[in-house]
């Protein structure tokens, strides 16, 4: 019989990772669980009601419901999950990734915020994720405070700031690991997304909720690809969700600002 193996605990400053026992093929499992401080922190930052107005945001979404290419649950879905996996969200997620890693060394981190800001498929991609990143830096630096990012203000000063980018720094000047703040950032992302579909198609709550379950699936995938994506290797092919974007622009009446 083979020999029973036990689960290991580390417990670090900022989370308890738990290394469960062996699989058969002799790999183990490691399991996350934060700290309540990094839980507190992740959780307010991607919450929806933190003030960066990402609820005036659609992604190009209103645009496809216009067209009647999404419908229904099943489209919207499909849709967020293009956005994710292929599109501006999953270049967010390969630069959140390398932004968190860099946050130590401002020169490298300012690389990888300089090629966030200019990494923007169209105008209205670019206002959604720079308006979000301005916001989210001059609330968090007055409610969550730290140096890294009165540092990179002071250096960055009035460009353009990526959304993903800033978080990633956050998350790591405040010691949140990378692999679940990244989930929830791509979560909030997603459930975002979800909210503008349930506004425009229009859906029902409990259609918004089965769309969030279905794309829950997805993420943990899509966040770790990301996490182990070189910068050379970082590309999308998502030309439709472009174009949605593209088009928005020119829509007569409209509810949402991308």
């Amino acid at each position: 019989m083979p020999a029973a193996h036990t689960a290991t605990t580390i417990i670090t400053a900022t989370a308890t990772i738990t290394i469960m026992p062996r699989h058969p093929d002799g790999s183990a499992t490691a399991i996350t669980m934060l700290t309540d401080g990094a839980l507190q922190h992740l959780l307010a930052w991607t919450s929806p009601a933190y003030p960066v107005g990402a609820f005036t945001y659609s992604h190009g979404l209103e645009t496809a419901v216009d067209d009647q290419r999404v419908r229904d649950v099943a489209g919207l879905a499909f849709y967020i999950e293009a956005v994710l996996a292929r599109g501006g969200g999953w270049v967010d997620a390969v630069l959140f990734g390398h932004g968190w890693r860099t946050a130590a060394d401002p020169q490298a981190f300012d690389e990888v915020a300089a090629l966030a800001a200019a990494f923007r498929g169209s105008s209205e991609t670019a206002l959604e994720s720079h308006q979000q990143g301005r916001s989210f830096l001059t609330v968090t630096r007055r409610a969550w405070p730290h140096p890294a990012l009165d540092g990179f203000a002071g250096r960055w000063g009035d460009r353009p700031i990526a959304h993903a980018v800033v978080l990633a720094l956050a998350c790591a000047a405040h010691g949140v690991p990378l692999e679940p703040a990244l989930h929830a950032y791509l979560h909030g992302t997603a459930a975002n997304l979800v909210s503008a579909g349930v506004r425009l198609v229009p859906l029902g709550q409990t259609d918004g909720q089965i769309a969030t379950a279905l794309l829950a699936r997805s993420i943990p995938p899509i966040a770790a690809r990301a996490i182990a994506t070189p910068l050379d290797d970082l590309g999308t092919a998502a030309p439709l969700l472009e174009l949605a974007s593209i088009h928005h622009e020119t829509l007569y009446t409209r509810l949402f600002r991308s």
